[in-house]
C-alpha cells in the first residue's frame, strides 16, 4: 500500500506543478486538453517497437528489454493519472481511496513478490495490445480491468512491485527535472553525450538502489550541466 500511495501522490503532486490544480476536469492551465487515454495507447505503440515484430526488418533483432521496462513505467504514469481522473470526476474519493482500492486488487498481490522474469516475445505485445484496446474501446472505463492488465503486464516485463516502484520515482524525478529546464519549451536536450537521459536516469539507480530522491535530482543536475558545458 505504502509504495502504491506514494507513487499516486508523486504522480498527483508532478501533474499539479506541470498542468495546474484543476488538471482532473481534462484541461491543463494553459488551455491544452488533456487526454490520457490517448498518452496510454501511443506509449504502448512505443512499447512495440522494443520488439523486433516488423517482418520485414531486423527480424534476428533481439528484445530491448531495458527500453521495454522504461516505457511500461511511463505507461504507469499515465494510467495513474487516468485513474486520479476518474476518481475526481466520478466522486469516487481521492489518491488515498484509489491506493486502497487498488491495493485490495487480486492482481496487485501478484506484483507483491521478487519477480525478474520475462515473457515471450508474443505474449508481452498481445498484453500491450489488450491495454490498448481498453482505452480505445467507446464503452465506459473499466479501470479496474486497465490496472489488471497494466499489472499482468508489469510481471510479464520482469518487473515486479519494488522495482516498478524503483523505475517510477525515479522517472518521476526525471519527469520534474525535464520541466525544469525547459522540456515544455521544447530547449531541454533528451539525449547526454549518446545515450537517453531515460537510460542516464536507469543506470544512476541501479549504482545506488538507496539513492533518494531529492538526491537523484542533483546527481541529474550535475551530469546535465557538464554535459551542456562540453
Amino acid at each position: 500500500m505504502d509504495k502504491i500511495l506514494i507513487m499516486l501522490q508523486l504522480q498527483n503532486q508532478l501533474n499539479d506543478s506541470t498542468n495546474g490544480e484543476n488538471w482532473t476536469k481534462g484541461v491543463t492551465k494553459n488551455g491544452k486538453v488533456i487526454n490520457w487515454k490517448r498518452c496510454i495507447y501511443m506509449e504502448c505503440a512505443e512499447m512495440i517497437d522494443s520488439f523486433s515484430w516488423k517482418h520485414w526488418k531486423n527480424i534476428d533483432a533481439q528484445p530491448d528489454w531495458d527500453n521495454l521496462q522504461i516505457e511500461v513505467v511511463d505507461v504507469w504514469h499515465f494510467i495513474i493519472s487516468l485513474a486520479i481522473e476518474n476518481y475526481a470526476l466520478n466522486m469516487r474519493g481521492g489518491v488515498e481511496d484509489l491506493g486502497i482500492n487498488i491495493s485490495n486488487m487480486p492482481s496487485f498481490k501478484k506484483i507483491d513478490t521478487s519477480h525478474d522474469l520475462f515473457a515471450a516475445q508474443d505474449e508481452v505485445i498481445s498484453k500491450v495490445e489488450s491495454i490498448m484496446s481498453i482505452v480505445l474501446s467507446k464503452d465506459e472505463l473499466d479501470l479496474d480491468l486497465l490496472i489488471s492488465e497494466f499489472f499482468d503486464l508489469v510481471l510479464m516485463s520482469g518487473l515486479d512491485l519494488s522495482t516498478l516502484y524503483r523505475l517510477y520515482v525515479g522517472k518521476n524525478i526525471l519527469n520534474q527535472f525535464r520541466q525544469d529546464h525547459g522540456y515544455k519549451e521544447g530547449t531541454y536536450v533528451k539525449v547526454w553525450n549518446g545515450d537517453e537521459d531515460n537510460v542516464i536516469m536507469k543506470k544512476i539507480w541501479e549504482d545506488d538502489s538507496d539513492i533518494k530522491p531529492d538526491d537523484l535530482y542533483k546527481k541529474l543536475s550535475k551530469i546535465y550541466l557538464a554535459f551542456n558545458k562540453s
